[in-house]
């Protein structure tokens, strides 16, 4: 069951974190390459924040950006900012979403995200929470797969490969560390494929982060994944 109490204060975790370790930052290292093709790290940051404030009108009963071209807008306006109002914004749209979601509400409600995806507004800080924590990694400054909390590594792999389930594109996939494992790609009564290999690694190739070069494949070819 999904306790989203639990996951805002995961939230505001990992947003210190970040903050902390952007704040090392100098305005050239801002304006760098992240890990992200095309993005500098300010586009990332610039990311973060808006994706705050749109996460705050999805709980708030708004559509989550005016339009994909307003988004993308949004992103490119403010990536060019140096630090200090780098880390001010950040700082203060998570703070805006904290005080959103800590606002008394029906958890249990239908929200509408991007593309017409829906959700229950419980998952929303679990959502906000992958952004924060893989894009952090994406800045490419120190915080690295292996650093995520083991938690948010188990559930993410939990919601990635939910997300690949059923689709004909991906072969019938079971996805394992040696320990534990899941399922995921078209349907079919026994997996087609075995993937295995560390849990950060797993993430890493399931999250597009990483090309699963470190994992062993059984069965057939690595499976390519859709872009998220």
């Amino acid at each position: 069951m999904i306790d989203h109490a639990h996951d805002l204060a995961s939230v505001r975790d990992a947003t210190e974190r970040l903050l902390t370790a952007v704040a090392k930052l100098d305005n050239a290292a801002v304006a760098e390459p992240s890990r992200l093709p095309g993005w500098s790290r300010g586009h990332v940051l610039a990311h973060l924040s808006r994706n705050a404030d749109a996460l705050v009108n999805v709980l708030e009963g708004r559509p989550m950006y005016v339009s994909a071209e307003a988004r993308d807008a949004d992103i490119e306006r403010d990536a060019p900012r140096p630090l200090d109002p780098q880390l001010a914004d950040l700082r203060t749209s998570a703070d805006r979403f904290q005080r959103a979601g800590d606002a008394p509400a029906d958890w249990s409600r239908t929200v509408e995200l991007r593309n017409g995806v829906t959700d229950t507004a419980a998952r929303v800080p679990f959502r906000r929470w992958g952004e924060v924590e893989l894009h952090h990694v994406d800045l490419g400054i120190g915080y690295e797969l292996e650093d995520l909390p083991a938690e948010f590594i188990e559930r993410e792999i939990v919601f990635l490969t939910e997300r690949f389930t059923g689709l004909a594109e991906v072969p019938s996939t079971r996805v394992t560390d040696g320990t534990r494992a899941w399922s995921t790609g078209r349907e079919a009564a026994e997996p087609e494929i075995t993937v295995q290999g560390p849990a950060p690694a797993l993430l890493g190739w399931l999250a597009g982060r990483q090309d699963g070069s470190v994992l062993r494949a059984e069965g057939g070819p690595l499976p390519t994944l859709p872009t998220l």
